[in-house]
């Protein structure tokens, strides 16, 4: 329901390498070719390409779009550290750079011109999908290019993501992970002491909302940015300095979420692992419709086929970001499935397409301690902004009892947010942070 590939597996990947010393992926995963391909963070399936008008579309105008959509978004990169920029978003420099190409398109023919700007469009639902916003608009372009994708063909694990944190929790002594513990506040800068101990004081105190409370000189907060948006005034006590809170703000964080659908015999053929759509009435270069309601589905970006069909049976799984993602939370599994059986058998031609038997989605922007799925760059904000937001508290690095509040997870790490190795690699930033402290003369903290 949550991350689904590994984004680059290579020896630079933290959670690749875990994944390998565990024994948690399959031999292709393992193979040198692999690791050393660039992809640019696109997993390359073996597609077909579904047009509303219940065709599949020639393969040939899809890659020519889908290679200059390709193109226009590497030449982002380009605005690192630029003074001057030709627009302040992503999207609005990539729709300009499709404007001035218009005229070529398609060979000048107007109707392959057409399909061209539709595949365009859904070139950028799926980096909606990618970036994790409800449109590509809000994504701030001259700090785009700090991302950094890691060379490797993006792989699943066969056990599904949760084997990874399974086999890393028990190598822990039991009970150290206290689960469904939901927390209240965590008040810091005290003098917090526990019951008949009077002469030791600890800085920080957690409490829970069962109404435990936890007693620390440390605590580290991987919270997701949605939550702390929501939730950083009333969750800290006494509040978060201006600076922090201007970060948490000026950031993006948005919702995309996955809709799995299983059949009870595949119509699509067994090489086929990606079934990406395409609504041949849309282009970027017009206004997007804003009636969520009968339009919601539309933001789909396509599905993927759950591999091996041995294992997890004909499932697919869909992808859907944004506003309209958001939009199909607050719908019934019934309205769900019935809408993408009305999708399905409109994107084949077929109007006796089987139904799905089941479907089962992530609602990642409705669950309160998410409130959506990872961080993006917006309009506004910059990388700065993501290490500010790093920066353990209290600020000043000479007080007395330093390091009360520390911070990590996906929306603290400059190159790699919206990542799961982005996460873990801040998780172990903030670890090393108290070793270093450990180390130091004086008293061992109590962690």
């Amino acid at each position: 329901m949550g991350a689904h590939w590994i984004h680059g597996p290579s020896p630079g990947n933290p959670v690749f390498r875990l994944a390998m010393d565990y024994g948690l992926l399959g031999p292709e995963a393992a193979r040198e070719e692999n690791q050393q391909a660039e992809a640019g963070g696109h997993p390359p399936l073996p597609s077909v390409t579904y047009g509303s008008a219940g065709r599949v579309l020639s393969s040939r105008a899809v890659r020519e779009a889908r290679d200059l959509f390709e193109t226009l978004l590497a030449s982002t990169r380009a605005f690192r550290g630029a003074k001057e920029l030709p627009a302040p978003s992503v999207g609005q420099y990539l729709r300009e750079e499709i404007a001035r190409r218009v005229p070529v398109l398609g060979g000048g023919e107007e109707e392959a011109r057409q399909l061209q700007l539709a595949v365009l469009a859904a070139c950028f639902k799926l980096e909606c999908c990618i970036s994790g916003t409800h449109s590509m608009d809000l994504v701030a372009l001259e700090p785009f290019g700090e991302y950094v994708s890691l060379p490797g063909l993006d792989c699943t694990f066969p056990g599904g993501y949760s084997s990874l944190p399974d086999r890393v929790l028990s190598s822990l002594p039991e009970g150290t992970v206290l689960l469904n513990k939901a927390v209240r506040t965590i008040q810091w800068r005290g003098s917090f002491h526990e019951e008949g101990d009077q002469a030791r004081d600890f800085p920080v105190r957690v409490e829970c909302e069962d109404g435990d409370t936890f007693l620390a000189d440390h605590v580290i907060v991987t919270v997701p940015l949605g939550f702390l948006k929501e939730r950083h005034q009333d969750f800290f006590q006494p509040p978060l300095p201006q600076q922090k809170a201007e970060a948490i703000r000026r950031l993006g964080f948005g919702t995309n979420n996955k809709i799995f659908l299983e059949f009870e015999r595949p119509f699509w053929e067994p090489q086929q692992q990606l079934l990406e759509v395409v609504w041949e009435d849309e282009s970027p270069l017009k206004e997007p419709n804003t009636d969520l309601e009968a339009n919601w589905f539309k933001k789909l970006i396509g599905f993927v086929v759950l591999q091996p069909p041995e294992q997890h049976g004909h499932v697919l799984c869909g992808f859907i970001a944004g506003k309209e993602s958001e939009y199909m939370e607050t719908l019934s599994d019934a309205e769900v499935l019935n809408t993408m059986t009305h999708v399905l058998r409109t994107l084949t031609g077929n109007p006796h397409l089987p139904a799905p038997r089941s479907v089962l989605r992530s609602q990642w922007h409705s669950a309160p301690y998410t409130r959506g799925s990872y961080s993006y760059v917006a309009v506004g904000s910059s990388g700065d902004d993501i290490d500010v937001l790093a920066q353990p508290l209290p600020e000043d690095p000479k007080d007395p009892r330093p390091l009360q509040l520390l911070f990590a997870g996906e929306a603290t790490h400059r190159t790699f947010y919206s990542t799961t190795h982005g996460a873990l690699l801040a998780g172990w930033r903030e670890a090393e942070r108290l070793n270093r402290l450990s180390e130091a003369p004086g008293p061992a903290p109590q962690l």
